[in-house]
C-alpha cells in the first residue's frame, strides 16, 4: 500500500539531493582529476622577466616612452567622443 503524501513528497525529496549530491560530486572530483593531470603533464612555462613577445617588441601593455603614452590617451579621448556624439544622435 503507498504511504502518505507526506512520505512520498520526502521520498521524492531525498532521491532528488541525493542525485544532484552525487553529480556535483562526480563533477568535483573529475575536474580535480584533470587539474591534476594537466599540471603533472602540461606544466606552465613561465618566461623569463624581460622577454616580450618577439625580441624587437616591449611585452604587452608596457610602453616604451612618455610620448606613445600621450598618444595613448590621445587615441582612448577620440574614441570616447566619437562614440559619445554617435550616441546623442
Amino acid at each position: 500500500m503507498q504511504g502518505t503524501l507526506m512520505d512520498q513528497g520526502l521520498e521524492l525529496m531525498l532521491f532528488g539531493m541525493g542525485t544532484v549530491l552525487a553529480f556535483l560530486s562526480v563533477l568535483v572530483l573529475s575536474i580535480t582529476l584533470m587539474s591534476w593531470i594537466l599540471a603533472r603533464y602540461f606544466p606552465v612555462v613561465e618566461m623569463p622577466q624581460g622577454s616580450g613577445a618577439s625580441p624587437g617588441r616591449p611585452p604587452v601593455g608596457v610602453l616604451e616612452s612618455p610620448a606613445e603614452d600621450a598618444r595613448l590617451i590621445a587615441v582612448i579621448s577620440a574614441a570616447i567622443h566619437r562614440h559619445r556624439s554617435k550616441k546623442s544622435q
